[in-house]
């Protein structure tokens, strides 16, 4: 007798998780009469004092010489509502601290050793690269340790800072390690914009134009009517910008439907494609901020190609870009890859598998709105470049 098929038994339940994003703007936090930090950690009532370990940028520890003392001090002044655990642990950064997994390695020892665990907190203060590092390591530890975000350039506090993406790389290729988790909190402590190099206190101002093209046009407008105090790099106009630029990039994110990037859209990275090739191809010595200035030159001249873009818009935002400061063009992007094309093409390409086999490109087709392509020509991508080259000479 011949057993009848039967249907897979499937069951289906939707879970549902709720998280907050919470984004503070400050000054000097580490000063002992500040009580933001205090007042953070209270927000979740522990019932006992939570153990907090903190992690430090070397290059930011260098620029702020009592920072470390300022740390020892707040712990000792707030033990009451926190206790420090260890001195603050100084780790490298820069975007090569991403390529050592003994880095991560590195993190996880520190937070073993201070017996943390999932009511305790990770503070890590940094730029971009650090913060991607040590959120990483703290949202595997445990399978998930609090982490406190404190960036400490314009680019970090403006973007990828108030993000919920953490990784490293691996293969050559930017973030091919990573997690998602929401940190419990970003704090953006503005004194630490006044002790950047000038090439870093520039770089978050190109991801506010960016963000402005795809949400924000009159937020553009204003960039605009600044842009010769931000050329100047002055204080005030880069806070206002920061603050604008992190306000969008979390407003998409808690609002945009796909904070995990479940779907194949990633309207944020307008521009990131082919930065990210160009970051890996340069050695990291073309910085994000430069290689996304040059990553939306070369989508919006591409734009304006194929009809999506009008010219004076296009000529308008291109001319925004170099006015602040940066660069529209670099000859790394037209050297022939390992397939023998351009490598530009090739990033074309890491991108399409990146995003998990459909390619999906956001492009502008007037200030403030967005549009997503599935398919870029390849040729007007090449001419798009030789145009760009040209402007430059």
């Amino acid at each position: 007798m011949q057993a009848k098929n039967r249907s897979p038994l499937m069951l289906e339940k939707t879970i549902r998780l709720e998280h907050t994003h919470r984004i503070l703007f400050s000054r000097d936090v580490f000063v002992a009469r500040n009580n933001t930090l205090r007042d953070l950690i209270a927000l979740d009532h522990p019932h006992k004092r939570p153990r907090v370990l903190v992690f430090v940028d070397e290059a930011v520890s260098n620029a702020n010489r009592d920072l470390l003392d300022d740390i020892v001090g707040y712990g000792e002044a707030h033990a009451d509502a926190f206790t420090l655990v260890d001195m603050p642990v100084v780790i490298p950064g820069g975007e090569k601290c991403k390529n050592d997994l003994r880095l991560v390695e590195c993190c996880w020892d520190a937070m073993n050793e201070a017996a943390l665990d999932r009511h305790s907190y990770v503070f890590v203060i940094g730029g971009g690269a650090v913060l991607d590092l040590v959120c990483f390591a703290a949202s595997t530890a445990h399978r998930g340790i609090r982490h406190v975000r404190f960036p400490t350039t314009t680019l970090s506090q403006g973007d990828g800072g108030v993000g919920v993406k953490n990784g490293v790389n691996f293969f050559g290729k930017k973030n091919w390690i990573g997690s998602f988790a929401v940190p419990y909190a970003v704090v953006n402590d503005f004194a630490f914009l006044e002790s950047l190099p000038p090439r870093e206190r520039r770089n978050g101002i190109i991801e506010a134009i960016k963000v402005s093209l795809i949400r924000d046009g009159v937020f553009f407008e204003q960039i605009e009517a600044m842009a010769d105090d931000l050329a100047a790099l002055k204080q005030e106009a880069l806070e206002k910008v920061v603050q604008r630029s992190a306000e969008l990039h979390v407003e998409h994110i808690a609002t945009g439907g796909d904070p995990f990037e479940l779907g194949s859209a990633r309207p944020l990275d307008f521009g990131h494609w082919a930065a990210h090739k160009l970051e890996q191809i340069s050695k990291f010595s073309v910085s994000h901020g430069e290689a996304v200035a040059i990553g939306m030159a070369v989508d919006l001249v591409y734009s304006r190609m194929q009809g999506i873009l009008d010219a004076e818009t296009c000529e308008r935002v291109l001319q925004l870009i170099e006015r602040i400061g940066f660069a529209t063009y670099s000859p790394h992007l037209l050297d022939n890859g390992r397939s023998g094309e351009p490598v530009i093409l090739e990033g074309l390409e890491e991108f399409r598998e990146h995003l998990g086999g459909e390619l999906t490109v956001t492009l502008v087709p007037k200030i403030g709105e967005k549009i997503e392509v599935h398919e870029m020509n390849r040729v007007k991508i090449l001419n798009a470049l030789v145009e760009l080259k040209k402007r430059q000479e």
